[in-house]
């Protein structure tokens, strides 16, 4: 199974592989059945929508096989069967000269479909027991002067079709799918001739035996190859917020063995439209081999730090705080009086004014990875100013602030998510316009403001999460994440959502 999400993700293997990717992706031989047994009953007798999104969807679903089944039984239902013209001797009539024309599939019926992995190459897919219906005309002449003519329905069992699928990369990096091979079968057919005799079966007996055949086989090829132009239109880049987008196209070409495919992903953020590589380069890591759950995603601590990094760049790790912003309960006031307690020379230069922070990040957060922890260090400033009558700020100190935080991921529908708590808080005096002052006796106020403040917003924007690396309507199920040495690792199953 898995067809589609394995030629999807086999779409973007750029022509450099070179890098170490980011994020790991393993498809185990339980998705691969899963996939099996949830579209043995999928008939293909529906109407098929042609809009760009619903291809877009399609070719994204990971509900694998699908994607093929449902290009091949859409080439199907408008294959052209050629007109066929001839003489064939029948007994006792002799020679009679026949035509075929305007022949049309109007059923395909696809019960049972198998994918099968071919290392090296790409995949095998199977159709065994499908049916057709075919209406036509006919026409004969014999014995010189006798014609007749009519129309015929018919009725072909015991189909099946076996293709090979290469995947290769083109000159741009970007996909291309070709059939290696395909082969197909006809099982048994019924023929009802309307307006003629039943001895004409056996003169079209012939056609149905080879003429359908090679129609099968070269309408299955070309659904094969038609695949290309929609497989090119694939966007691996998915849009987090306003700020940044993740990336997760290929740097490898997947690695199949007896028990799953393994498939590595770029897993890098980006500033939106200015790809700019981070200054750092993703760290090797391992998926253990575990095979118990349907998908497992490893995330490394390169993913989440390149996100740190364009936060950063983008200037979206700052914020303002204001009076307003402080819970009314607190004794504690965004003021020049409070303020004043700790650093006199601001009551006495700017009495009875309203203040405002400006907390803000110097440099990208770093993110580690440790067994069951996830810690992230952060180096920024604190510059407090004084609200004048008129609203112009003035500067009245900057701290360096230097923190540690602890996080808890989590999977949150089909993002990954998180919330963090403060772990320690470290001032030093980075600029003072009002003169020395110890600025040990802050570190209640701040320590206040980053809890009840800068934290708890921090959080509301962690818990949306971002993208992970999922196809099409899908759910996961009884899944678990686990930190370990330098990547974090989901196991889950999936449901299909239709």
């Amino acid at each position: 199974m898995f067809l589609c999400f394995w030629l999807a993700l086999v779409a973007f293997i750029p022509a450099t592989l070179s890098i170490n990717p980011g994020v790991k992706v393993k498809l185990t031989e339980k998705g691969l059945e899963y996939g099996k047994v949830s579209s043995k009953c999928f008939l293909f007798q529906l109407k098929t929508p042609t809009s760009p999104e619903f291809h877009r969807q399609i070719f994204l679903t990971f509900a694998g096989r699908q994607l093929g089944m449902l290009s091949i039984q859409k080439k199907l239902k408008t294959i052209k069967v050629p007109d066929i013209s001839g003489t064939q001797s029948v007994s006792p009539i002799g020679k009679v000269q026949y035509s075929l024309s305007n022949m049309q599939i109007v059923n395909v019926g696809l019960p049972k479909s198998a994918m099968d992995l071919v290392p090296g190459t790409g995949v095998k897919l199977s159709i065994s027991n499908a049916f057709f219906s075919l209406h036509g005309n006919w026409r004969v002449k014999y014995l010189r002067v006798i014609k007749d003519h009519g129309s015929f329905d018919l009725d072909v069992n015991g189909v099946t079709i076996t293709t090979s699928i290469a995947v290769k990369s083109d000159e741009t990096g970007r996909p291309t799918v070709s059939s290696v091979s395909c082969q197909a079968a006809v099982g048994s057919a019924s023929i009802k001739f309307h307006g003629g005799a039943s001895w004409l079966y056996n003169l079209f007996k012939s056609f149905v035996d080879k003429g359908l055949r090679n129609a099968l086989e070269k309408q299955v090829a070309d659904a094969v190859s038609e695949l290309n132009p929609q497989l090119k239109t694939l966007n691996v880049v998915a849009q987090v917020d306003k700020y940044a987008e993740i990336e997760y196209s290929m740097v490898s070409s997947p690695a199949v063995s007896n028990s799953s495919i393994d498939f590595s992903l770029k897993g890098v953020f980006y500033n939106i439209g200015k790809h700019q590589e981070p200054p750092f380069s993703p760290a090797a890591f391992t998926l253990p081999p575990q095979i118990n759950d349907m998908l497992y995603i490893g995330v490394s601590a390169f993913t989440t730090n390149s996100a740190a990094f364009v936060y950063n760049k983008a200037g979206a790790l700052s914020l303002y705080i204001t009076d307003d912003m402080i819970p009314q309960s607190s004794p504690i006031r965004l003021n020049t009086r409070t303020f004043g307690a700790f650093i006199p020379q601001i009551a006495k230069r700017f009495p009875g004014l309203m203040m405002k922070l400006l907390v803000k990040t110097m440099k990208s957060p770093v993110v580690t990875f440790e067994p069951d922890n996830v810690t992230v260090q952060a180096t920024g400033t604190v510059t407090a100013y004084a609200i004048q009558p008129n609203a112009t700020l003035s500067p009245l100190f900057v701290l360096n602030l230097e923190t540690s935080v602890s996080a808890r991921v989590f999977v949150s529908g089909m993002r990954l998510a998180g919330a963090v708590t403060l772990n320690k808080m470290d001032l030093t005096l980075g600029i003072s316009y009002v003169g020395e002052f110890q600025v040990r006796s802050l570190d209640s106020i701040l320590q206040m403001v980053l809890k009840v403040v800068v934290l708890p917003k921090l959080n509301v924007q962690l818990a949306k999460g971002y993208p992970l690396p999922t196809f099409g309507k899908m759910k996961l199920v009884n899944t678990q994440l686990k930190v370990l040495k330098d990547y974090m690792l989901i196991g889950t199953d999936v449901q299909f959502m239709g």
